[in-house]
């Protein structure tokens, strides 16, 4: 699988907890991304403040489309973003359809 494989997938309800080898081939396809605990996990740093919330709320807007919602630690010039899915007790699909998403967020805000 390929990050534009999961960037044309749509989160669903439900999912099941993915096996730890089948997250790590999702893996390869989020570079800079780490799964620490139960949860996929990535910085994301800005120049200022504005181009920080810029991002927040950008990403506000694909998690409400999604109906998944990340964990989001924000600061003036940096974003924490944290994706799982809690119910499942772990990383599920949509997790990692959500990290693809975020990536492709910020490359298309990158000149």
């Amino acid at each position: 699988m390929q990050a534009s494989d999961l960037l044309n997938e749509r989160c669903a309800p439900g999912r099941s907890k993915l096996p730890d080898a089948d997250a790590g081939v999702l893996m390869k396809c989020l570079p800079d991304w780490e799964i620490k605990g139960i949860e996929l996990t990535k910085t994301f740093r800005f120049d200022n403040y504005h181009e920080t919330m810029a991002f927040v709320n950008a990403l506000a807007y694909i998690a409400h489309r999604e109906d998944h919602h990340p964990d989001l630690s924000v600061h003036f010039n940096r974003c924490v973003v944290n994706w799982s899915t809690h119910d499942a007790g772990g990383l599920t699909l949509n997790d990692f359809i959500c990290a693809a998403k975020t990536e492709a967020l910020v490359a298309s805000a990158t000149p």
